[in-house]
């Protein structure tokens, strides 16, 4: 397995800096049942790692798939490095299409979140950012971080995002596992 890491902006009542903005959300998201919004979509938890395009460095760290940018860095050192300032955030590592399910997976100073399915793209969830698609997942299969707890679920709400939803580009996915560092960022 291999973990790449990232710095997100926390999304929730307390870290919006609106509490009605994040009032607004819930009901338009219609996931009420969150507690915070640990996602690795980039608008609605903002990508805090500044990328310097120009930089060897920044390419010697950062992970391209297929000419996709991901946001994601080879060490959390080179994340925390670049990070634009920020009081709170959620320092992340990932593992992109797990073959195993992680959420047993002990990774030192992290937990476990649950599993993220981001578009192909790399920049919007499917869960948390799409309106939801009710044919394919209900609310209740959405964790109070915003994502899936379980492998299976995951791989078949995938399968049948695509299956229901052929026409919508966000419904062709990774699936993403995602731990939260315990202190960093807290």
């Amino acid at each position: 397995m291999t973990f790449y890491y990232t710095a997100r902006a926390p999304y929730s009542a307390t870290n919006t800096g609106d509490k009605a903005d994040w009032k607004s959300y819930l009901e338009w998201s219609h996931l009420d049942h969150l507690t915070e919004l640990v996602s690795l979509d980039q608008a609605l938890n903002e990508d805090l790692v500044t990328h310097d395009y120009d930089a060897e460095e920044y390419w010697a760290h950062s992970i391209v798939d297929d000419e996709m940018i991901t946001s994601f860095f080879s060490t959390p050192e080179y994340a925390l490095a670049h990070i634009k300032p920020q009081e709170k955030f959620n320092m992340l590592a990932v593992i992109v299409e797990p073959e195993d399910d992680c959420k047993d997976v002990v990774l030192e100073g992290y937990e476990f979140m649950g599993y993220e399915l981001l578009d192909k793209d790399y920049t919007t969830s499917a869960l948390s950012n799409c309106g939801g698609f009710w044919e394919t997942y209900t609310p209740s299969d959405i964790n109070e971080f915003g994502l899936i707890d379980d492998i299976d679920k995951a791989l078949d709400i995938r399968e049948r995002l695509l299956e229901n939803s052929p026409d919508e580009y966000h419904a062709d996915t990774n699936i993403i596992a995602v731990w939260r560092h315990k202190t960093i960022g807290r």
